[in-house]
């Protein structure tokens, strides 16, 4: 099978699997309160304590694991035996169980006290619930901005300095052209789970780093690595991390208050005498992720645009254009990415532009 078929083919399968995860996620959700389960294990974790926080987190725990359950399946298949098929993934099936019981544990200690403050502002502001939430959802991602480089993500890399001098020369000599002193530019061991390359730039303050994948440093050239290098300078520089988390807050309140809107209809729909009887919170799952399909397109669009500024950025302050469409062109081949999506697929689940019009936009620069 040619290159390009075998990506198409990859991804065409992707996609019929993220939409069948969703449609299966919210078919779930609907029977869960429809058949009266959701009333049961509301039941089931009151008996147990009678303090409505304990019996919500109780039936986080109890409602994750079923739904969880149910939808392993398609999970396996997406994250473990399709990146096998494909010749992508480095995991064996302990190291898959391992990483997934990691990141589930990770998200509990995030997502509990979450869900906590959540439902207490839910008891006390009642419809005004998506308020008070909104500005602590704010305080919560500029929180994670700033630990996810030096707390999060040693949990599941490993994080060393970089040491090719040919490369840190490189670098030194970009960020004295950008007139910042040189951030911390770190590798991960990428391929202890995959074949694929990748690069960020993550953090806020002093915690500020860029992330190089050890699959990106042991298969491309020094002019290269620079090149990504810029792109990823060029979403600091371009104040990118700092625009996402204010266009995330507001997307945050807009979503909340719509949700809260159809929450308190669903809840009269569904028979519920208020709005934060913890049998009723599956129904704001589903309003809020209804909500959240509807942006997408929007929210990617906004980040493709920062993509190409970035791009932009990368290309002027290095003059490697040909090294930078080259290392695109080898990252989409190692990462079997689409290049030429149909518009509607690039419009609704692109969150980067295509190679094809990334390539279009950089040799018109």
């Amino acid at each position: 099978m040619r290159s390009e078929d075998k990506s198409k083919e990859y991804n065409r399968i992707k996609i019929i699997l993220a939409v069948s995860n969703t449609v299966l996620s919210f078919t779930l959700l609907i029977m869960f309160v429809a058949v009266g389960l959701s009333d049961r294990l509301e039941r089931l974790a009151l008996s147990f304590n009678g303090n409505d926080y304990v019996a919500l987190i109780l039936f986080v725990v109890f409602f994750g694991l079923i739904i969880n359950s149910l939808l392993l399946p398609v999970d396996f298949y997406e994250d473990y035996l399709l990146e096998h098929k494909y010749g992508l993934s480095n995991q064996n099936i302990t190291m898959w169980i391992k990483e997934r019981l990691k990141s589930l544990a990770v998200s509990g200690a995030i997502g509990i006290p979450l869900i906590l403050i959540f439902y207490w502002t839910l008891k006390k502001f009642g419809n005004l619930w998506w308020l008070p939430f909104g500005f602590v959802t704010f305080l919560f991602s500029t929180l994670l901005a700033r630990i996810l480089p030096q707390v999060i993500m040693p949990l599941f890399y490993k994080i060393t300095p970089l040491e090719n001098d040919r490369i840190k020369n490189k670098i030194k000599e970009l960020f004295d052209k950008a007139g910042l002193k040189v951030e911390s530019v770190v590798k991960f061991n990428m391929s202890k789970n995959t074949r694929k390359a990748n690069a960020a730039f993550t953090g806020l303050g002093k915690t500020k780093r860029i992330l190089l994948a050890d699959t990106l440093l042991d298969n491309y050239t020094p002019e290269q690595i620079i090149t990504v290098i810029a792109h990823e300078l060029g979403h600091y520089r371009k104040k990118h991390i700092i625009k996402n988390i204010i266009i995330g807050t507001v997307f945050s309140f807009l979503s909340f208050y719509l949700a809260a809107e159809l929450y308190a209809n669903a809840v009269v729909w569904f028979g519920y005498d208020n709005i934060y009887r913890i049998a009723a919170l599956p129904l704001l799952l589903i309003c809020l992720g209804f909500i959240m399909i509807v942006f997408t397109p929007l929210t990617n669009y906004i980040s493709r645009k920062f993509e190409y500024e970035a791009d932009e950025y990368a290309v002027e302050t290095t003059g490697y254009k040909e090294d930078f469409i080259n290392t695109l062109v080898s990252l989409s081949e190692q990462n079997l990415a689409d290049k030429d999506p149909h518009p509607l697929v690039e419009w609704f689940f692109y969150s980067h532009p295509s190679l094809k019009k990334r390539i279009g936009y950089i040799e018109k620069l």
